[in-house]
């Protein structure tokens, strides 16, 4: 996966809010955003803020009430919901505080599902599998269950999932907060290093002083506006440190 100089999501005049009751709440109000390509962007806020609807909007999840949200190059918003639905599954890949690994799957059927689901063969998903597992450092964890897994050992096969499907963006909400200081440390350095390898972009929600320390850019929202962007001088990525990936067609 080569790395684009084009951003990664673009929103335009963006606003989002909900009904409560007979009472309509506001939420996201005139969002410009650009999200680089190949970058670790942080959004920060405190609570009611924005974050979670600006994340369900960028991850296909949810719809703007106005304004253009373009992700991966594509304006999404004439898509039909199954349109969305599957475009969503093959451009964006998610990370969650709670793992969200299915209990009764294995680690390698956890990676393998979203596979299954779009269809790929049988020969494509070991090969794809395998090579992720052992890309995350467990490889000879494959045929453990989630209960059988620490937290950070269960962090890492939400990353290999999340990578499944080769995505142009990983939306991670949370992603070290149930863990120990040193393993979310290490789940920092694996999603760097991942991030470097395929050349993906990470966007993140959250109030961890080392993710927010690692950023690239930042983004602070505040009462559905952003406040604020600052973004460092773009990641130096020479092309023979992305390393290529392998066609397992």
């Amino acid at each position: 996966m080569g790395i684009d100089s084009e951003p990664v999501v673009v929103l335009s005049g963006v606003a989002k809010g909900y009904r409560l009751d007979a009472v309509d709440v506001p939420v996201l109000r005139g969002i410009d955003l650009l999200i680089r390509p190949a970058q670790f962007t942080v959004i920060l806020g405190p609570s009611g803020s924005g974050k979670t609807t600006l994340l369900n909007l960028i991850g296909c999840i949810d719809r703007p009430d106005q304004g253009q949200v373009m992700v991966a190059g594509r304006d999404v918003g004439p898509l039909s919901d199954d349109e969305l639905a599957d475009f969503r599954a093959r451009n964006i890949g998610f990370i969650f505080q709670n793992f969200n690994l299915l209990p009764v799957l294995s680690a390698y059927e956890n990676v393998e599902f979203p596979m299954l689901l779009a269809g790929l063969s049988a020969r494509t998903r070991a090969k794809r599998v395998t090579k992720l597992l052992a890309a995350v450092g467990l490889d000879d964890r494959a045929r453990n269950l989630p209960g059988q897994l620490s937290g950070g050992q269960r962090q890492r096969v939400a990353i290999a999932r999340a990578l499944a499907l080769r995505p142009r963006l990983v939306i991670a909400d949370e992603p070290t907060a149930n863990l120990d200081s040193r393993t979310g440390a290490e789940i920092l350095s694996l999603m760097r290093h991942m991030q470097k390898r395929y050349g993906i972009s990470f966007l993140f929600s959250s109030h961890d002083r080392a993710v927010i320390g690692a950023a690239d850019d930042t983004i602070k929202l505040l009462d559905g506006e952003i406040r604020g962007i600052r973004r460092l001088a773009p990641t130096e990525v020479a092309t023979d440190s992305v390393l290529p990936v392998e066609d397992d067609q």
